[in-house]
């Protein structure tokens, strides 16, 4: 075996200029790269997937990839029902499995899944607020779900990723990692637009974490969203509890919440009407994961496209971990992506930090009602730069690709994938409801498919 091709991958037969450069110490042939300490100037330099930072560094790195995934990985669970500590503690958890079977090599979180929210509560018929009584029956299908999705991971490291590339080229997956963002969008937005103070306390949470961005150095910089969130939350505290405006945090939770306790957990049963509705959804994690791979693929100047097949049987084990204790659905964060994007950070080391502090916070009601406390404009206004980061993280799959747009082909499956997801127009098979983004996803395969075949036979012949 090739130590560049890592897993057993079939080289395609025209491969186009790679957009990464080869490292034999992170393609070394073996499970885990070599690592190495980072020795750069973190002004001017990228830290590499295999580099690692000082311990204090990597704390407070991984703190902030803790808040990126925090908003959505509570959010989710909210939305169906489910324990929210429960669900922080065991993201932690599989991101460190995650980290553990990938070797090293994939620098992701994982985090509660939004692609499971419209099929668990059509399969619970959840009310839409406090515990969801029929919990049971979705955590079966989540696992059964998972188990799907691993099966498709080990298919790809037995035969390569080829076959994968060519249902999903560039143009596709450029597609569904920026309609991530996009689809997102509309909901943060309209979260933070209740009422003017929220829409101008999400602007100050805005301005906040790009003036980090832009005119900090250093170690200050690539903490952007930790500083910038902070930031917010202490002039919004001045301006709502010392000055009198606006909604007053509250911390009555966080004075009554214990210091340590572990969440409570449930049992899955297996009901076949709900796995028909839930399981399907691993199509579309397949999907939304290679256009992370992808993207991390393009930031980090890093073979990472050899393992996609690990990354794809660690998630799928990872979300049948979870549910098999109560938790939901997890997949690599496009939030965490954002971060790296604009940190130029890339350590795995990072989010073994970023895992063993959600841990942490799983396991103490305390800091959860800390964090908790956070204003949903605060949170909201971080994520406006979070989803629009990821949105143009999917044009620089176009861009890294050289990918040519005066051929009506990809101009069509970009418009209409684009359009479809930013909408979330939503298409039903069945009693399944694909979502935006899943019908956005299926929309931009089948048109690749159509309009591109010339291409595609080319390569093959």
């Amino acid at each position: 075996m090739d130590p560049r091709l890592g897993d057993n991958v079939a080289p395609s037969s025209e491969t186009p200029a790679p957009l990464y450069e080869y490292d034999p110490d992170f393609s070394n042939g073996k499970w885990f790269p070599n690592w190495k300490p980072f020795q750069g100037d973190l002004d001017q330099h990228s830290v590499a997937i295999n580099e690692y930072l000082p311990a204090g560094k990597s704390v407070m790195l991984g703190v902030q990839h803790t808040f990126a995934m925090f908003g959505a990985t509570v959010l989710a669970p909210l939305l169906m029902g489910f324990d929210v500590n429960l669900a922080i503690l065991i993201s932690g958890i599989c991101t460190i499995l995650f980290f553990l079977m990938t070797g090293g090599r994939m620098p992701s979180y994982l985090g509660s899944s939004f692609a499971f929210i419209g099929p668990v509560i059509a399969a619970t018929a959840y009310a839409g607020s406090g515990p969801n009584t029929n919990l049971n029956v979705a955590l079966g299908a989540i696992m059964v779900c998972g188990l799907i999705y691993a099966l498709v991971g080990l298919l790809v490291m037995k035969i390569g990723t080829d076959w994968i590339e060519k249902l999903m080229p560039p143009i596709v997956t450029g597609a569904i990692v920026m309609i991530i963002g996009l689809n997102l969008a509309p909901v943060t937005v309209q979260g933070v637009s209740a009422n003017q103070f929220d829409a101008w306390m999400a602007t100050l949470t805005v301005v906040l974490i790009s003036s980090v961005a832009i005119f900090t150095r250093g170690m200050l910089r690539r903490l952007l969203l930790l500083v910038g969130l902070i930031l917010s939350y202490v002039i919004y505290y001045l301006v709502t509890n010392v000055m009198g405006f606006g909604t007053p945090i509250d911390f009555s939770s966080v004075q009554e919440a214990a210091w340590f306790g572990l969440p409570t957990t449930h049992k899955p049963e297996f009901s076949l009407d709900a796995i028909i509705l839930i399981a399907p959804i691993a199509f579309i994690l397949i999907a939304e994961n290679l256009g992370h791979f992808k993207a991390v693929e393009g930031m980090t100047k890093s073979h990472v496209t050899p393992y996609i097949g690990r990354g794809f049987f660690a998630d799928g084990l990872a979300t049948t971990f979870s549910a098999g204790f109560g938790g939901t659905g997890v997949t690599t964060y496009a939030e965490n992506i954002g971060v790296m994007a604009v940190t130029k950070v890339y350590s795995t080391t990072i989010f073994v930090m970023a895992g063993i502090v959600a841990i942490f916070l799983g396991l103490s009601p305390k800091f959860g009602a800390i964090i908790q406390s956070i204003p949903p404009a605060l949170l909201g206004g971080a994520s406006i730069v979070v989803f629009g980061l990821i949105a143009v993280a999917g044009v620089k799959i176009w861009i890294d690709n050289k990918i040519d747009f005066s051929k009506n082909s990809n101009l069509i499956i970009a418009a209409v994938t684009v359009i479809m997801g930013a909408g979330n127009f939503s298409l039903h098979l069945g009693g399944f409801d694909l979502g935006g983004i899943g019908t956005a996803t299926l929309a931009a395969i089948v048109l690749n498919a159509l309009f591109n075949r010339e291409i595609a036979n080319k390569r093959t012949a």
